[in-house]
């Protein structure tokens, strides 16, 4: 590719709205540009790097046994309707009506889509294991983007769903993910860690986060130096090692009337605690 023949437009000073070291060299290098808050042109430098990223992706997806497909980035109300999100995902979901007054929203993951098509096509359970993957653009609302790519309203988005007959064979797709992610994250050369993590309004016995070391974000995590063990700050689990009192007295959580009490201090001085 000769630079004469492509579109690579630089810039000397970083940008005053990119906060992330991130966005402020991908800017001046001349790989994005932003179109509104949060939605990016990716430009032939960052296409060219996606295109490798993807391909990485893919044959991770196939050594795992996944199958790609792609799927409408509009859906049908009735879906999310029917699963109960439409009415608990809140303010990020992109809402819309077409000129028959039909309710849809612009996609921000898929499991409603995938999950009516599977209904539909899969009449036996000797079908199953089954995997399907997409690679596709996601809409999300977000109420603040921040960070350039890292948190924005329009993003490109790998997405997995599998089905199964027993928890046993949902178990064993699960851990061929785990390794085909860690592979993807490591041969794109990321210092990450994968966590234990809320599963959230997706629901589920065991659910990973793989976090992405870095000074910038809106994650805590804490690991250990020792061994394989991390955690979202929400789920990690604490050793009590202190004299002054024993975690055998503690009591149950329960709930309290506290009136008038707005805030942590007010609560703090009606309980009489610090």
């Amino acid at each position: 590719m000769r630079q004469s023949l492509t579109f690579i437009p630089t810039l000397r000073e970083v940008p005053a709205d990119a906060e992330a070291k991130s966005h402020q060299l991908l800017v001046r290098a001349g790989f994005i540009r932003q179109n509104t808050s949060g939605i990016y042109h990716y430009l032939p430098l960052a296409h060219k790097v996606i295109q490798h990223i993807q391909s990485i992706v893919r044959k991770e997806m196939e050594k795992a046994g996944a199958a790609e497909l792609l799927m409408p980035v509009l859906q049908q109300a009735e879906m999310w309707q029917e699963s109960g999100r439409w009415y608990t995902y809140g303010s990020e979901l992109m809402r819309m009506k077409d000129r028959h007054g039909r309710e849809f929203a612009l996609g921000p993951t898929h499991e409603e889509v995938i999950t009516s098509l599977v209904r539909s096509e899969v009449k036996s359970y000797k079908k199953l294991p089954l995997t399907l993957y997409q690679i596709q653009s996601k809409f999300r609302d977000e109420q603040r983007p921040r960070f350039g790519l890292l948190r924005g309203r329009e993003f490109i988005m790998k997405d997995a769903y599998s089905f199964h007959s027993s928890p046993e064979s949902l178990d064993e797709t699960y851990n061929k993910m785990f390794t085909a992610y860690s592979n993807v994250f490591s041969k794109v050369g990321l210092n990450f860690r994968p966590v234990i993590a809320d599963s959230g309004a997706m629901g589920g016995k065991d659910t990973h986060e793989f976090m992405a070391l870095s000074e910038v974000g809106e994650d805590t995590i804490a690991y250990s130096d020792t061994s394989s063990y991390a955690a979202n700050i929400e789920m990690a689990e604490a050793v009590y090692h202190g004299e002054e009192a024993n975690p055998a007295d503690f009591k149950e959580l329960e709930k309290v009337h506290t009136p008038q009490a707005k805030t942590i201090q007010d609560v703090a001085g009606f309980l009489e605690v610090d």
